[in-house]
């Protein structure tokens, strides 16, 4: 489906018609925006206030009102207190505007406020719903969100921020697809070929089969694959920019369609969600379906490794040692810690690519979610410098990060007697997160690198403002707008 339409419309054009207002109102009294006049807006709140209004963020109330000689009905949203109004704010704001007008009106003109990007994310966003398998429900009343331009010439910034907004809207709308898609609908052969359809405008994409794969020594990510009579594919994403690049980024995805977590199987309430594990590489495709649009000046590859985790009669055992494609031997000791498996051999491949820096992003471990919640994601990194200016663009996107140190000496739980390394820590239940993290380190050959383990933020079980159970196309906001800073 695609996110409601969300455009702009004139101060003269709007006051010269008589539809219905959509209005944020702070806590600490007062209405963002220029409209209505000073002495409709007392009016209004007080209205508000008499009937329990407090202005909360998300706090919705319906009324009308009446503005030199002109009776509007008006949604008023609460947005907190003004000193603390953010965009993250605004996107609840909206979100809750968008839910109380959607039954009422067919078109609602918004007060842009000054966050006006992220309100038109959110009212993009919260229109979103994953319908693939079920009877469609009846389309709501709600058909269109003005925001309101003074003049002509804030209406072209308006624009211009109204379609980065959609931009970022489809992209996650495309992520939420992909991870709510039931686990048998996407085999990574499917997947392939959905991301064969991103070619075009600068992107190319490049399927590495089973076959090639073992050309190249990827017996990490092949280990994984063996459980399952379905192929792995092994997808090489690449956008150049027309004219010379400036940066070389990689971006690398776990790309587990179902993970059963193999002979080490999971409880079965382990499983229900696991048709999320491939959350990671779902974004990184999210990413390459806006960059054509984006137009970023550096040149990006993507790596996406796809396979399920099944423990069919030819799976891996927990003992068996495999081949990185960089030659280092893996015991595996827990099956069920395979996305690491397949992220050694995609960083490897990765680091060949020659990039300046690399970001992966994995549904890693339920460990960082046992640390930091479904909120925060969890940052690793061999350059301080790289996560640095990373984190700066995520705190201004409010994706929450929080960093985990890749403790040196922790190494010694991933050392086996038999291998060079092990998939799991020595000492089980500690730090797992961290020694994830330091197990990926061995694969990026000293390459600057970013580990974020979105296995808490990548999935909703619960409905949030503007995202309802389900994928929620967590870190696409930010990744475009690095990518942009390149």
């Amino acid at each position: 489906m695609a996110p409601i339409p969300v455009s702009t419309i004139t101060a003269s054009d709007f006051l010269a018609g008589h539809l219905p207002v959509g209005l944020l109102a702070f806590e600490d009294g007062g209405i963002a925006g220029t409209f209505p006049s000073p002495a409709a807006r007392k009016t209004l709140l007080e209205e508000a206030k008499a009937d329990g209004f407090k202005g909360n963020v998300g706090e919705t109330i319906v009324l009308s009102f009446t503005d030199k000689g002109s009776k509007r009905r008006c949604v008023l949203v609460g947005i907190g207190a003004r000193k603390n109004a953010t965009a993250e704010s605004v996107r609840r704001a909206c979100a809750a505007m968008l839910k109380a007008a959607s039954p009422r009106f067919e078109k609602l003109v918004v007060a842009a406020p000054s966050h006006t990007q992220a309100a038109a994310e959110a009212f993009m966003l919260a229109s979103y719903k994953y319908e693939e398998y079920k009877k469609p429900s009846d389309p709501e009343k709600l058909g269109q969100i003005l925001l309101l331009a003074g003049n002509s010439a804030s209406r072209q910034a308006l624009d211009k921020q109204i379609a980065r907004a959609a931009l970022t809207a489809a992209s996650i709308f495309y992520v939420r697809d992909l991870v709510n898609r039931g686990p048998s609908d996407k085999s990574p052969e499917s997947i392939a070929k959905i991301a064969k359809e991103l070619e075009g405008d600068g992107v190319t994409v490049d399927v590495i089969s089973r076959q090639e794969a073992q050309k190249l020594g990827m017996g990490s990510f092949l280990a994984v694959a063996r459980g399952s009579s379905a192929e792995p594919v092994m997808l090489h994403l690449i956008y150049k920019p027309k004219g010379a690049a400036r940066r070389k980024l990689g971006l690398v995805g776990k790309g587990i369609t179902f993970d059963s977590g193999g002979l080490s199987l999971k409880p079965p309430a382990s499983m229900e969600t696991m048709k999320m594990d491939m959350a990671g590489a779902a974004t990184v495709l999210g990413v390459f379906k806006a960059l054509p649009k984006l137009k970023p000046r550096a040149e990006i590859h993507g790596v996406c490794a796809f396979a399920y985790n099944m423990p069919g009669p030819d799976a891996i055992k927990p003992g068996d040692v495999v081949k990185a494609m960089n030659g280092k031997t893996i015991e595996i000791l827990n099956t069920d810690a395979e996305g690491r498996l397949v992220l050694a051999d995609a960083l490897v491949y990765m680091t060949q690519q020659k990039v300046e820096s690399i970001i992966d992003l994995a549904t890693l471990t339920g460990a960082v979610v046992v640390a930091l919640g479904a909120k925060v994601s969890g940052a690793m990194t061999n350059d301080k410098r790289l996560l640095s200016q990373f984190s700066s663009v995520a705190a201004r996107n409010e994706e929450a990060l929080c960093e985990l140190p890749l403790v040196k000496d922790y190494k010694d739980q991933i050392k086996s007697p038999i291998a060079d390394l092990q998939n799991i820590g020595k000492v089980r239940g500690e730090a797992g997160a961290i020694i994830g993290g330091l197990f990926l380190e061995e694969f990026v050959d000293g390459t600057p690198w970013i580990h974020l383990d979105i296995a808490g933020t990548a999935w909703n079980d619960g409905p949030s403002a503007y995202c309802p159970v389900g994928g929620t196309g967590s870190m696409v906001r930010t990744l475009l707008e690095y990518a942009s800073t390149l």
